[in-house]
């Protein structure tokens, strides 16, 4: 996992909000994808830091929190 800051990088990636998202603007986390890297952000703080992830790691958090 690696912390970035999100005005660092030029082209911005297609962002995506939490399918479990209320839609009230509660907590909420938005996601990009692309074939190297996921990254994570507080969708209340789009300019704020952003997590990056490698997609075996993230695969592997997104298989740990759908267990039961």
């Amino acid at each position: 996992m690696n912390i970035e800051e999100s005005a660092v990088h030029g082209a911005e990636p297609a962002w995506f909000k939490s399918s479990y998202s209320g839609g009230a603007g509660g907590e909420c986390i938005e996601v990009a994808a692309d074939s190297s890297t996921v990254r994570v952000r507080d969708s209340k703080d789009t300019a704020g830091p952003v997590l990056s992830f490698s997609p075996e790691e993230w695969a592997a958090f997104v298989e740990f929190a759908a267990r039961d």
